[in-house]
């Protein structure tokens, strides 16, 4: 499927969400631009500005969110094989050059992604080193600042 961006169904019922609140939300913005727009004079209207720079940010992330879900190829990540990474599974690693250091990462396509929460993209350098490794299974990461990390994987699960 050319041009499509894997996605479980989470990370699109996340999307479809963040659309329906996107959207609700530019009502209020086209009042506030009418409303400011009364005030007279646009080339020195402040509020008019910022209302109209605020409407076209709002339609300009929906029409990226509304691309997400249309290039979306929505993978049921509960048939995926088990003990495998693939999109959807949950990997803890060990850094084994620092002994006892544990890490855990969710793979997730488009959309999904929140490092600080340890969701990370397929398509990531990272995501890319995990795709199909099985538990027990030993490898060499090169980050993207050519440092080295010899990982582990520990363990492979579903959430």
């Amino acid at each position: 499927m050319s041009g499509k961006v894997p996605m479980t169904r989470t990370g699109h019922a996340k999307l479809q969400e963040e659309l329906r609140e996107l959207e609700s939300k530019v009502p209020a913005l086209k009042k506030a631009v009418r409303t400011a727009r009364e005030h007279g004079d646009l080339s020195e209207n402040a509020e008019y500005h910022a209302a109209r720079e605020a409407l076209v940010s709002l339609e300009n992330r929906i029409g990226a969110v509304h691309a997400k879900l249309a290039a979306a190829q929505i993978i049921d990540d509960t048939k995926l094989p088990e003990g495998v990474a693939t999109i959807g599974a949950t990997v803890k690693l060990l850094d084994i050059d620092a002994g006892d250091e544990e890490e855990e990462y969710t793979l997730v396509g488009a959309g999904e992604e929140n490092f600080l929460e340890g969701r990370i993209l397929t398509t990531s350098p990272l995501g890319q080193a995990l795709l199909r490794r099985e538990q027990g299974e030993e490898f060499d990461f090169k980050t993207p600042n050519g440092t080295v990390i010899r990982y582990r994987v520990l363990q492979i699960g579903r959430r």
